[in-house]
Order: structure tokens, then sequence, then C-alpha cells
């Protein structure tokens, strides 16, 4: 795929921002100043202020002389990356892959993308449109390299997309700067007469190696591609996204319920391809008012069915805001795992947790009452009754042994036994009864006891003696002494669980 690049210029980032916040600042010339050497230096400025001979890098009590009327603003130390990196999130509706370009820019790797607002020329005016529409001075570029993209957008005079391959015949009449060089390595191009990239673009390159250092070398390979230059994107980048663009704000349920099954389709189209099942995905919804609505569902075995995972999106779509109308939808699959190939032999008609019907039914109700609601459980091999269990959370895991049956084990264990008081009046003998929060059991039938001892190899302590008793109401618990019956000391009793 042949790459593309838009880079976004926001001439006056800061002040535009405070414009915003600010109304009455609309239209007045001002400036932002930072401390420099016990002076004011500026750091931003406005159009308003720039007309009148006010530039970054002035002293503001000069400045103020040109212009009396000028409002000199403390700068925000930071503010730039904030507001570079919120601005990326909300063009991540336009690439997944945004890169913040300090102190002022925006990098977009577009390479795929544009063919859903029709073609390169409506992409990149859809994009600086929608920026100054939020009152935003923004230029853009669009060519095959970062380099030449970022040249044209702040020094072009002419068109600002780049056909593929004529990156080289565009920055021959631009300056020396457009190549992103040090202001050290510009002064000395202008000192010798290289006021444009033609003047030394074919000069040898060991001559300018040893004139200017390795780096003009460097940005000029980037920008005619011969280089590779490396980006970090704003945000991760899912390995399976797809997005759905809408030719007109979907306001309605039908019509997410239609973009949701397209973006399905098209996922889950890749994941099979790949043998890879869905586990966890994630519904991004971006609203024409810039909030960006969003809900995720989660599978108990990897899959890539439609029909299923649709409805466990279809739970959810109760809960999207579209207000004004959403204007792009992405769904990623967050999560994915490899789908064995037996899979489709157990989706034939199987019985057991595997079966399609189990795993799809606890798909639906954790997305009704919640992943934390549901528990699977396995037999491990331990005496104490605490460790004798453990919660996993898939249903592809095997146990590594069978279950006990030949002593009863109660349906509900407690994670830790409940201390409970009791009436006992025959030593090694289950109690009369026993108050367990705050209500009295009397005890008509018991069994036991049954001694299980603690595991020393990893803990000292005493024993316990259960019981498996039943109260007058036809209930049954499982109680335990700990330790040795003696006359010299008081019986601790606990419940540790209830049988069906």
């Amino acid at each position: 795929m042949q790459k593309r690049f838009v880079t976004l210029w926001f001439r006056h980032l800061l002040t535009d921002w405070l414009a915003l916040r600010k109304p009455e600042l609309k239209g007045v010339p001002f400036v932002f100043a930072t401390p420099d050497h016990g002076r004011m230096v500026i750091t931003a400025t406005t159009i308003e202020a720039e007309l009148q001979g006010i530039n970054v890098g002035m002293v503001a009590a000069d400045a103020k002389a040109i212009v009396p009327s000028l409002q000199v603003v403390d700068d925000i130390p930071g503010k730039d990356l904030k507001l570079l990196s919120l601005l990326g999130e909300w063009c991540i509706r336009y690439t997944p892959f945004v890169t913040v370009d300090l102190p002022d820019g925006l990098i977009l790797d577009i390479s795929g993308c544009t063919h859903l607002w029709g073609d390169e020329r409506s992409y990149l005016k859809e994009v600086v449109t929608r920026l100054r529409s939020k009152g935003f001075d923004v230029r853009g570029a669009m060519a095959d390299t970062v380099g030449t993209a970022w040249a044209i957008a702040r020094f072009g005079k002419v068109k600002p997309i780049i056909e593929p391959g004529e990156q080289a015949e565009a920055l021959l009449s631009l300056p020396p700067e457009a190549l992103r060089l040090d202001n050290r390595i510009t002064e000395r191009l202008q000192k010798l007469g290289l006021r444009n990239i033609r003047s030394f673009i074919h000069m040898q390159r060991s001559a300018l190696r040893r004139r200017f250092g390795q780096q003009l070398l460097l940005r000029l390979d980037q920008a005619l591609g011969n280089e590779q230059e490396l980006l970090q994107p704003l945000q991760p980048i899912e390995a399976y996204s797809e997005r759905l663009p809408c030719l007109e704000p979907i306001r309605t349920a039908i019509g997410i319920e239609i973009a949701i099954k397209q973006l399905l389709e098209m996922l889950c189209l890749r994941l099979k391809q790949d043998g890879k099942g869905l586990r966890t995905a994630i519904l991004k919804c971006y609203r024409i008012d810039g909030e960006l609505e969003q809900v995720s569902i989660g599978t108990s075995s990897a899959t890539y069915h439609i029909s299923h995972l649709f409805k466990l999106f279809e739970l959810k779509i109760a809960t999207i805001t579209p207000a004004l109308g959403i204007e792009l939808f992405v769904m990623e699959a967050s999560k994915t795992e490899d789908v064995p190939l037996v899979q489709e032999g157990l989706w034939a008609g199987s019985l057991g947790l595997e079966a399609r019907a189990v795993t799809e039914l606890i798909d639906r109700l954790a997305g009704k009452v919640g992943a934390n609601a549901i528990h699977r459980y396995l037999p491990v091999a331990h005496y104490w009754p605490e460790r004798s269990v453990k919660a996993v959370g898939t249903l592809q895991e095997k146990p590594q042994m069978s279950w006990k049956s030949d002593k009863p084990r109660p349906i509900w264990l407690l994670d830790k036994p409940e201390r409970i008081e009791v009436t006992a009046l025959i030593p090694d003998s289950p109690p009369m009864l026993f108050i367990y929060k705050s209500k009295v059991h009397q005890i008509r039938k018991a069994d036991g006891p049954e001694r299980i001892e603690r595991e020393w190899w990893l803990e000292n302590g005493e024993h316990r003696d259960y019981y498996s008793v039943e109260d007058a109401a036809g209930k049954r618990y499982w109680l335990f002494r700990s330790g040795h019956y003696s006359d010299d000391k008081s019986h601790q009793w606990f419940i540790h669980g209830f049988f069906a």
C-alpha cells in the first residue's frame, strides 16, 4: 500500500485556544510571553498582532512600544502538548494513526483512509474545514512523506496535495527551513547563499555532510522518501479494527444496529481468515459535536460468529446517546485468540461447556448481569477446603483432576469460614444448636465428624472436625470445630458452607 501522510499546522494554537475560552479577546491583538533572563519574551501571537509587526521571539516591552494596546498573557508550560493531544484524539475519527508534532502540529498516517471520504482532496478539505470551524487557524498538506507534507503545510504557496512520487519537485523552491533543520544549519546555508533546496539538493553528499553535518542529509532523505521516519501513535493501534463513516449523521437505534452489523461482517471476515476469534471488542461512536460514545462486549471463548456478537452489542445499544448524530463508527477487537480447528466440530451439535449454545448463553447472561456475576471453578489437589477449588476465566481450561464425590461437600463454600455460637453438650459430637447472623438454628440431624488435617507443609495450625447438619427448617449446613475437644479451653465453631 502506498504510504500517504497529512500534516496539520496550527499557526496560532495557544492564542486560538484562549480566544475560544475568552470571546472578548477575539479580534484583539494579544500575545503569550515567558520570563527569559529578566525580561518577558513572546512565545505565541495572534494574527492581529503579527499584522502590526509583532513576532515570536520579540521582547514583550518592545512589542508594547510598537502596539501600546497589546495585551500580554503569561505563557502556560505544557499547554501546547495538552491541546495537541486533545486535537489528535479528535482526529482519530479520520485515521487511527495520529502523532503529536510539537510545538504546533499533528501528523496523520492516512494510508488506506481517504477513499472513505471520496478522494484525497475531499478528505483533506473535510479535516481542515472541520478544525477551522472549531476556531483554529490551521493549514494542512498531503504527500508521500512526513517531511514533504510538513514543508508544504508551512512553506507551500500553491497546491496542498503533492501527488505520489512528486515530493522532490515540490521541495525545490522551498527554503532550507522547510526541512526541519536546526537554526544554526539554516543560518549557515543562508550565509553561503543557499536560499532554497534546489541550490544544494544535487550537491555531493560528502560535501554536505562535511559542511553541515548528518542532520541535513537525514532530513533531506526523510522528505524524499529515501529514509523511513519512525512515528509514535497517540493511541495504540489495534491489529483488528474497522471504520465506518456515515454520509449523514446517525441518530436512531436502527441506524446504529445497521452500522454494527456491517462492522462485524468486515471484522469477523478478517478474523476468520486469520484463524482468530474475538474475546473483547469495543464500539466507538464519534458524534458530530466532538463527543465520543463507546460500549464494549466480552465473550467466554474466542468466536467470529456475527449473529452471536451482534446480540451482545444489541444489549448495549440503549446506552449509546447519539445526540445530534454519529458521523463515524469504529469497532476494535482489543483481545483476540486463536480459534482451534476442533471448534467447528463442536458447534455442529456437541454437548458440554464447549457447546456453542452454552458459550453463547453465558455471553448473553454476562451482557445482562455482568461478567463478574458468572464464575467457573475447577478442583485442585489440596486437602484444605479453601484451597481445593480455583476460579478460571475460560471454558477451554481442563481440570487436572476429577471432583471428589466420596464424601459430602456443600454446593456453596464460603471464601472464609465464619464464626458461630453453639451449644454442644456431648464431647466430640455435633452441637445441639448454633447461632449464625443472630438467627438460632435447632439441629435435628447430623453426620460426622470428618477430620481434615491442616497441610503442615504450607502452614501450622489445628485440624478441623467437620459435621453435616440439618436444622428444624430442613436446611443443611457444613460446620466444623477447630482443634481437639478439651475441658480446659473454649471451642471455636465455624460455618463453612451450605448444602442444596
